[in-house]
């Protein structure tokens, strides 16, 4: 039985990793987070996997605060950059194959156009910075796969989409930016994904390294996202598009992070939903706490 390791348990992602996980009885998961696994401590790392025999291995663990990050950049570049190679580092003798979960804020610039693997990378904060470390990281190591994704929100954890239900039961009133563009990210689906491609990998006997994107499908702004939770929310309130500039920030957002996901849909035959589907999901999960 094949074993996988899942660093950052707690995390969205790692946590719907933990709920769809039961339906892959074929292998076995080893979900860890700070308290189980320190994965900055490379001593500890090594101690791990001279007691472990681990198979692949999901990096879900990352700094994400992202304007705390252009204050804490040495701890932002830790756990984005440094862990990663640390745990490539404690796993080389076994060789465990390496998912690691990266961003939209690797890119940066003006663009229109949906974002692909081969766009160069141009990033405009710590965060993002310190993200496109850990890919380079892992992509020297020839035995990786780099999913970047953006707007990660799920029913666990906090994430626009708790944040917009709170205020809208508390304000009359909601702004919200229109001008920053992108794909909301269901971490249920994401996680999904993940498995997806174990299976592939597992099946076909190929694990097909590189760079891939993942988001819902779909293109809207944070704005047209916040109006639909409230609305599937069934909460009634005003909400005002502004532009970023009226709401200042320490990391600069990305504009326009649209990303293009026919690599990993025609590599691994994903079927992605639209990001609507995917929301109200989430929302009835919400509902029901």
């Amino acid at each position: 039985m094949k074993k996988i390791l899942v660093t950052g348990a707690k995390g969205q992602l790692g946590s719907e990793l933990q709920v769809l996980s039961k339906n892959y009885t074929q292998y076995q998961f080893v979900f860890t987070d700070v308290d189980e696994l320190d994965i900055t401590n490379l001593d500890t790392l090594k101690d791990f996997f001279l007691t472990n025999s681990i198979d692949y291995i999901f990096n879900c663990a990352a700094y994400t605060a992202v304007d705390k990050a252009e204050e804490e950049k040495d701890l932002a570049n830790v756990l984005n950059h440094q862990a990663v190679e640390y745990l490539l580092l404690a796993s080389e003798k076994q060789q465990s194959k390496f998912i690691q979960i990266s961003t939209d804020y690797v890119f940066g610039g003006v663009h229109n156009l949906p974002l692909h693997e081969d766009l160069p990378t141009n990033p405009e904060s710590v965060y993002g910075l310190s993200k496109l470390k850990g890919e380079q990281v892992a992509l020297e190591s020839k035995r990786a796969i780099v999913v970047r994704t953006s707007w990660l929100y799920s029913s666990i954890g906090h994430n626009f989409v708790k944040t917009i239900r709170k205020y809208g039961q508390e304000r009359k009133e909601l702004t919200v930016v229109f001008d920053q563009i992108g794909t909301p990210t269901y971490a249920r689906d994401l996680a999904k994904a993940l498995l997806d491609i174990l299976d592939y990998s597992e099946q076909n006997n190929s694990f097909e390294k590189g760079i891939y994107h993942f988001a819902n499908e779909g293109v809207l702004s944070w704005y047209d996202f916040a109006k639909e939770i409230c609305e599937l929310s069934n909460i009634n309130i005003d909400i005002l598009p502004v532009l970023s500039n009226k709401f200042p920030t320490p990391a600069k957002r990305p504009a326009y992070s649209v990303l293009d996901k026919n690599k990993i849909k025609q590599t691994f035959g994903l079927k992605i939903p639209y990001w609507k589907e995917s929301l109200k999901e989430c929302v009835e999960i919400l509902d029901q706490e």
